[in-house]
């Protein structure tokens, strides 16, 4: 694995990174005091350059910042979401912020995540008051709460697909898949026999989605039949923290976990396990890979770091 490029955050703990999908090197990461539980959050906008890591911009608010997400349709604007549970609307061309607060969520709002389908500019977000919901950033207040989930939702994310279609995962041990047009729950899948922390879905099938459990398991869901998972991937020892499909291979999708590493793994192989990367000290809690680039992921953990590296086995893969 090439050297990472690496930014020390002191007293500031890593729960969410995120590459533009603009510009190329420019990365945001979500990050809280004293590991989330007290204390303020910062959001951190950075820029890759021949040396390293160079900080661009940081915004601080008064609570814990838990996720991250960029606009799909201007460059400049990000969403965060916090411990005291509301989002927050910053823009990177102005030096204070935010832009807008969207307070709503009675409990801290873990997942945030802007839409990625054309014609709709709306994000979901998932908090630990058991409801989803979702936003027109142009409109002050929510359009629609989703309720269903029996436990904290975790993780929240759009069908890069379908539009008005977006997947939870939750405490209650389901990843549940919903649709705005029938406004409430189409898919129930108990995905797992534990809380289930992270899901994904994959950017070249509509039906694929992956989910990653306390249960250290990392496992494939099919739409068209959810009895059983399409793949399961064992190796992380404890809780996986966020999973993430490549944008650039079909079958390639990374986790990180509280076992302090990243895997890059192939569904498709016999052997699906590529590489474990170690170079966390604490529990790695943000993973994303490069829009721009196919082989480059960024990750921050609890031990007060963020990194951009080149993993081996994507420096290798057949295009």
């Amino acid at each position: 694995m090439s050297a990472a490029r690496t930014l020390r955050v002191p007293g500031r703990h890593g729960y969410a990174a995120e590459f533009s999908p603009y510009l190329p090197g420019r990365l945001a990461c979500a990050t809280a005091q004293h590991y989330g539980i007290a204390g303020c959050g910062t959001l951190l906008i950075l820029d890759q350059n021949e040396t390293g890591l160079a900080i661009f911009r940081s915004f601080d608010w008064n609570d814990g910042l838990f996720d991250v997400t960029w606009s799909e349709n201007n460059e400049h604007v990000l969403v965060t979401c916090g411990g005291d549970g509301s989002l927050q609307l910053w823009d990177t061309a102005k030096a204070t912020g935010p832009l807008q607060v969207y307070k709503e969520h009675a409990q801290e709002v873990y997942s945030v995540d802007w839409s990625q389908t054309r014609g709709e500019q709306l994000v979901v977000s998932g908090s630990w008051d058991q409801t989803v919901k979702v936003w027109d950033p142009t409109v002050g207040k929510s359009l629609c709460t989703f309720r269903g989930h029996e436990s904290v939702i975790y993780s929240t994310i759009w069908s890069p697909h379908m539009p008005g279609c977006f997947a939870s995962a939750s405490g209650d041990q389901t990843l549940r898949i919903w649709d705005m047009k029938a406004t409430g729950v189409r898919i129930v899948i108990p995905a797992h026999q534990a809380e289930v922390l992270s899901c994904d879905w994959c950017k070249y099938n509509e039906n694929l989605l992956v989910t990653g459990a306390v249960d250290c398991s990392l496992r494939g869901w099919d739409l068209r039949n959810v009895r059983q998972p399409v793949f399961e991937l064992l190796g992380h020892t404890y809780a996986i923290r966020r999973v993430k499909f490549s944008p650039f291979h079909a079958s390639v999708l990374a986790s990180c976990s509280y076992d302090f590493t990243v895997r890059f793994w192939n569904f498709s192989k016999p052997d699906p396990l590529l590489e474990t990367v170690e170079h966390h000290t604490e529990f790695t809690c943000g993973l994303d890979f490069s829009l721009q680039s196919p082989t480059q992921v960024a990750d921050c953990s609890w031990d007060e770091t963020i990194k951009i590296y080149d993993p081996t086995c994507l420096t290798v893969i057949p295009a």
